[in-house]
């Protein structure tokens, strides 16, 4: 620690002469939890990669790399995320920074994990590069646990097939989503379109992060005094037989 009492010359003599290698530094990465919900039939769906190379390889993991030197680590999320799977131009909120001793075996890696919000209209996925295999897996709760599967390719993955200690970080990240329900507007990033959508659609949305059935004139009530002004009505829509139903446009 002799930098702290270094005193002596400017501050450029100093950084000039300053060893970086006197203290052992970690490898930096980033990796992304893309989330998407399909609110017909109430699915919360998670982009996984299946690794191509070692450690756990072809076990499935979070989209995700090491930073540049020259990158910030968002930009690290986004760069990844093109490259793994293909998605771009989405919203990254930083999630937790998880640094536990062992959490790669490669040595001391150091993660920050990002969640993106996407409607699943606007998802184009295909696997990169640098993954084997990229999918949308339904997210499920099971005996106190989550499971993923995706049953176009016969997948089923317990916490035992998750790579590194991703399957914590999406632990942490549904746990997020479905806290932050109640003091911020992150159900509307899922919507399709925010300037024309119904409370249905907003409703199909709560449900299934909340993993709860909200009761619809209650849930109406409730969003209408949570968003008041930025909620603007559109006017009642025909949709096929059925009834005309109010539309509304989020600001």
């Amino acid at each position: 620690m002799s930098e702290l009492y270094e005193t002596t010359g400017s501050e450029k003599e100093f950084l000039k002469k300053y060893d970086l290698t006197k203290y052992e530094r970690p490898s930096v990465t980033a990796d992304i939890l893309v989330f998407t919900v399909v609110p017909k039939s109430k699915e919360l769906k998670l982009l996984l990669i299946q690794r191509g190379n070692h450690p756990f390889l072809n076990k499935w993991a979070l989209p995700g790399g090491f930073a540049a030197p020259d990158e910030s680590l968002l930009d690290t999320a986004r760069r990844e995320l093109v490259e793994e799977t293909g998605v771009e131009g989405v919203y990254l909120e930083q999630l937790y920074t998880f640094s536990d001793k062992g959490r790669d075996p490669r040595g001391w890696v150091i993660t920050t994990a990002y969640i993106a919000m996407v409607p699943f209209e606007k998802l184009n996925i295909k696997s990169g590069d640098d993954a084997k295999n990229a999918a949308l897996v339904d997210v499920i709760r099971k005996n106190d646990s989550w499971c993923f599967k995706n049953e176009d390719i016969g997948l089923f993955l317990q916490e035992s097939d998750i790579a590194f200690d991703h399957y914590r970080i999406i632990d942490m990240a549904i746990e997020r989503l479905r806290g932050k329900l109640d003091y911020t507007d992150i159900a509307f990033w899922f919507l399709p379109n925010q300037k024309n959508f119904t409370m249905p659609q907003l409703k199909a949305i709560y449900d299934t992060i909340s993993g709860n059935e909200y009761e619809r004139s209650y849930f109406v009530k409730t969003i209408k005094n949570r968003y008041g002004s930025r909620l603007k009505e559109l006017g009642k829509q025909v949709h096929g037989v059925g009834k005309p139903v109010m539309h509304y446009s989020y600001k």
